[in-house]
């Protein structure tokens, strides 16, 4: 990906805590009353019954707490989810472009489509947004199928889609995830040459990823894709954070080797022999 004039860049990102602070499945477990959220997530992922990050979907449509989920419920979910901080001026930026790069912002996520349309309402046009989509009984509004969720390699299938419809090459595609549910897309892209961005510590995400930003706000992983894509130097990146009223502190770049040392069992010397 060398700098050159009028960049295109095709930028997706998951959405339950890469966008926002908490699970979208944890809020509306509190608002139905279901019990026991994380421990069925937990469940489903030792099973391998479901594709990781397709959990919340699968209890909606089969566990006796979540049947009683409706349309309106995950509306109110999504408008409960806590986004993180300056969400608004990264879209904004994403929409404008910078000198000489230009993108084009997707939010793809497992989580239910109404929950992300619901929280993300205003700044993200709801075309832009792919999240599990379910079939609900006209009469009783219950879901009573699941008709396409972006979970796993779901994902992957849609950023192909995106990369056809907007003929976008692989090699310009940046994908931004939290997870084990991104390993799959995170690797694609990888291996397709695009630039991948974790903004978690997951470890297994952090050795595939191939850069790491850890921060509150959303408008952070604004600095690898100027550094590293587009060629910005500090000072560049710096007055861009300024001219959106922000101010970029404590940017550090760091390489942390995580050892483990256990003492070896005492080795006899030739005299004790």
């Amino acid at each position: 990906m060398s700098t050159t004039s009028a960049q295109h860049f095709l930028l997706v990102s998951d959405f339950d805590q890469t966008l926002s602070f908490n699970d979208s499945g944890q809020v509306l477990s509190g608002i139905i009353g279901a019990t026991r959220f994380q421990e069925k997530v937990d469940g489903l992922a030792r099973t391998n019954l479901v594709q990781q990050g397709a959990e919340l979907a699968y209890l909606v449509r089969h566990d006796p707490e979540f049947r009683g989920v409706r349309r309106e419920h995950l509306v109110e979910a999504g408008r409960r989810v806590r986004l993180r901080h300056d969400l608004p001026a990264l879209v904004d930026l994403l929409a404008r472009g910078v000198d000489g790069v230009s993108f084009s912002f997707y939010v793809v996520s497992a989580a239910p489509k109404e929950v992300i349309q619901s929280a993300l309402a205003g700044l993200v046009a709801p075309e832009n947004i792919f999240g599990t989509e379910l079939d609900y009984d006209p009469g009783s509004g219950e879901v009573r199928s699941i008709l396409r969720t972006s979970a796993g390699y779901g994902k992957v299938s849609v950023v192909e889609e995106l990369e056809r419809r907007l003929d976008s090459k692989p090699e310009r595609t940046i994908y931004v995830g939290d997870g084990s549910s991104d390993v799959h897309v995170m690797l694609h892209v990888n291996n397709r040459g695009g630039f991948t961005i974790a903004v978690s510590e997951n470890r297994l995400l952090a050795r595939i990823a191939k850069t790491t930003v850890l921060s509150d706000s959303a408008f952070s992983i604004v600095v690898p894709v100027l550094e590293q894509l587009a060629g910005w130097t500090s000072p560049q990146i710096r007055e861009l954070f300024e001219s959106h009223g922000l101010t970029l502190r404590g940017w550090e770049k760091a390489r942390t080797d995580r050892v483990t040392i256990r003492q070896s069992p005492a080795t006899p010397t030739a005299d004790a022999a």
